[in-house]
Parts: structure tokens; sequence; C-alpha cells
């Protein structure tokens, strides 16, 4: 009698074990049910807000670049002969300004902080900051994840451009948003992999989307002179063929 009570109690301890055991698994079952939905939550999450900062940025940026085109429409004369649509702020780095305001004028980069405005005020041929304290527009910090903003007025047209070298999961679902946010040829996406890609025709103007970076570039202004030629679309798709 007393060995059956050792087994039947050897057995009670044995069958407890596997109650513990499947508990266990049950419990951590529901622990990634509960986890995989919130991951998914928190990653949509950050892809609106993401892509909503960065069109609120166009938005204000075109916005204080348009306020000076329609101001001056006729912009700086002087600067036809550097650029075509001389209305519109040339890029901080052209030597224009150390040739019309002194050596050193002319800026580093091609940061959209430096962007000036041609004709304001009057005939000043150094123009005048479109961002900081002197207007009440500043300019806001670059979007998370992003490198900041830049700005080309060439041959090509007008543009500003933002790019990231970031390897977060959800970058790729941003840049497609924000493509899909604009109309054909108003905007387009870059993602080099085989060395720099050349964003303008005009190779001496630096205007590069670096290789194993992600850059999404807003046009303002084409440029559609034949003897200027077409502007470089890199949007992905069939119809960037055909924009003008």
């Amino acid at each position: 009698m007393r060995d059956k009570n050792i087994v039947k109690g050897q057995d009670e301890r044995g069958s407890a074990l596997v109650y513990i055991l499947i508990a266990i698994a049950l419990l951590a079952a529901l622990t990634v049910s509960f986890m995989n939905p919130s991951s998914n939550q928190t990653t949509s999450q950050n892809t609106f807000k993401t892509v909503s900062e960065v069109q609120s940025q166009v938005d204000f940026v075109r916005s204080a670049i348009q306020e000076c085109v329609l101001t001056y429409p006729g912009g700086d004369a002087g600067v036809i002969a550097f650029v075509s649509s001389h209305n519109y702020p040339i890029r901080p780095s052209d030597g224009y300004f150390d040739a019309q305001c002194g050596a050193g004028e002319s800026a580093a980069s091609d940061v959209m902080s430096g962007i000036r405005c041609p004709g304001n005020p009057g005939d000043n041929p150094c123009h005048t900051d479109i961002f900081g304290g002197n207007t009440g527009k500043f300019l806001p910090p670059a979007p998370a994840l992003f490198n900041g903003w830049k700005y080309y007025n060439g041959d090509d047209g007008v543009f500003l451009w933002v790019d990231t070298a970031r390897t977060d999961a959800f970058i790729d679902t941003v840049m497609d948003k924000l493509d899909s946010g604009f109309s054909l040829c108003e905007a387009d996406i870059m993602r080099p992999t085989a060395g720099d890609f050349q964003m303008t025709s005009d190779l001496g103007a630096g205007m590069v989307c670096p290789d194993d970076s992600k850059c999404f570039r807003v046009w303002m202004k084409v440029q559609t002179d034949p003897a200027i030629g077409t502007p470089t679309y890199f949007g992905g798709t069939p119809e960037a063929a055909s924009c003008p």
C-alpha cells in the first residue's frame, strides 16, 4: 500500500509539472500576441508622424519662397546671367554673392536656412535672408531621422530635397507615402546603391543623393527649355520618363 501511495504521489507531481509547463507556454503565446499588434501600431504611428512632419515642412518652405516670388516678381535682374529662374532664391553657395557683395559672402553649402530673397529690399544685390529673426520665419529642425533640407536653383529648375542614411524598417514606407502625396513630376525619391546619384544635369552643382542613402525631392519649378535639357527624374516608376 505504501509503494502505491509513493507512485501515486509521483504521478500527481508529474501531472502538475505538465500543467505548469502548459501554462507557461500559453502565457508566452499570449505575450507575443499582445506585443505584435503593439509593435505594428508603434511603427504605423512613427510612419504617420514622420510623413506629416516632412509634408508640413515642405508646405512651409514652399510658402515662404512663393511669398518672396510674388512680392518681388522681377527678382534681381543681375542674377539672369547666373540662373534662368532669377526671381527665385539662388543657391546660397552661388558665386554671385562673392561677385556682388564681396569675398566670403557665398555660403559653404546649399542648406535651406541660407536662402535669400531676390529683390528684397529693392535693388539690394546681396538680397535678404528668408528665414531668421528679421522676417519672423524660422526654419524648423530637420525632420526626425533626416538630415537638413537643401536647395537648388539652376539649369534644371528649382527644387528642395532632404536625405537620410538611416536603415529603420519604416523609412522606405515613409518615402513611398511621401511620394504618393504629390502629383507626378512634382516629387520623386532616390535610393542609390551603386555610388552617389547625380540629381542635376549640371554635374558641377554638387547636387547628389549619397550612396546608400534615401532622398526625397520636391520640385518648385521645372525648366523645360529644350536647349538646356530634361531634368533628372528618379521616381522609380515608368511615368517618370514622361515628365517634361
